[in-house]
């Protein structure tokens, strides 16, 4: 922690009583006129904080105006604050037995739900959790799936209704889709509905990861972190929160050809019903229709995102935390 601390002060360049200025990282790659009513002309891509392992799931805490994340592989959910810095906000975050569990045992995609609790996904432990932000432990919102303990949920949305969808690909077990503690043959979605049922929606990705719903409630989106078949996925939500048949959104394949490689991880949706999603080199940012506006390259792995209220995309990239100033905000 004090490591971190040390590197998080290091990378701030300037420190005055009105703005505090930070190093910058990577390049904004503008391919479409629409992408300037996104990104103001002189955005760039600031290092809030570095020296982590592998750094998930963004969530930002308006009551408290902070950010939680996790780093998996520390099994810790850090937290920074615009004025105060980086701490540890609960470790263990993710694997609570004895000794050792795989490379990444610790909580994956993070959110608040419709009550302000904070629920993650948990690699080691295996579940989707819930807890408040103060003064309670967690409770295990979901573990199995018709009596088959879940692989590594890894990341989830709320809808309205109260019901999530959480994705469950095998990230986080120590032998990966290897491992012999599997018991669930698929690498599925899944739909957990406020009375505690869970339903398998979608059975047939080979690594379903980042999940996002569109503003109106009417589309979810899968980025499937297959270098074979990187696709974000669209699939029409049905009255009482089933599924539709899926379509490819968007196709990372030409960008892969290009040299900017990495399959799709975590993703998230604008008030305007963009999508922003890791892979290709960065991340992307796609309109509503799936056309390609504009990049975000960075020079390390890009695993999600999300907004603030006042226009910030918050991005974690490998040892990195990250953001970049939108003109849009948070759905």
């Amino acid at each position: 922690m004090k490591r971190l601390l040390l590197l998080f002060s290091t990378l701030c360049w300037t420190c005055t009583l009105s703005a505090q200025v930070y190093p910058t990282l990577g390049k904004v790659v503008r391919l479409d006129p629409a992408l300037e009513t996104i990104l103001p002309a002189n955005a760039t891509i600031e290092v809030l904080a570095s020296g982590f392992q592998w750094t998930e799931g963004p969530v930002w805490v308006a009551k408290g105006g902070y950010l939680l994340f996790s780093d998996t592989k520390q099994n810790t959910i850090f937290k920074w604050h615009p004025t105060k810095g980086l701490s540890t906000f609960l470790n263990p975050a993710g694997y609570t037995g004895n000794g050792s569990y795989g490379d990444e045992p610790g909580s994956n995609g993070l959110i608040l739900n419709r009550k302000g609790e904070l629920v993650a996904c948990e690699h080691g432990d295996r579940r989707l959790s819930v807890m408040p932000l103060s003064g309670g432990g967690k409770r295990t919102l979901a573990d199995q799936w018709q009596g088959k303990r879940l692989n590594s949920p890894n990341d989830v949305c709320q809808h309205s209704s109260g019901a999530y969808y959480f994705t469950d690909p095998p990230y986080g077990l120590p032998q990966k889709e290897k491992d012999k503690t599997r018991e669930i043959e698929a690498f599925g979605v899944y739909r957990l509905d406020p009375d505690g049922t869970v339903t398998q929606v979608i059975s047939d990705l080979k690594r379903p990861n980042g999940v996002a719903l569109s503003p109106d409630e009417k589309t979810l989106y899968i980025g499937q972190s297959d270098d074979t078949q990187p696709y974000v996925m669209a699939y029409p939500v049905q009255p009482g929160g089933s599924l539709g048949k899926g379509r490819i959104f968007y196709d990372l394949t030409p960008l892969n050809r290009q040299g900017l490689s990495r399959a799709p991880d975590g993703l998230c949706t604008d008030v305007r019903g963009n999508v922003y999603t890791t892979g290709g080199g960065g991340l992307l940012i796609l309109s509503p229709q799936g056309k390609l506006l504009g990049r975000l390259e960075l020079s390390a792995a890009t695993s999600n995102c999300s907004f603030s209220p006042d226009g910030y995309l918050y991005i974690t990239a490998e040892n990195y935390l990250c953001r970049i100033k939108t003109l849009t905000k948070e759905q």
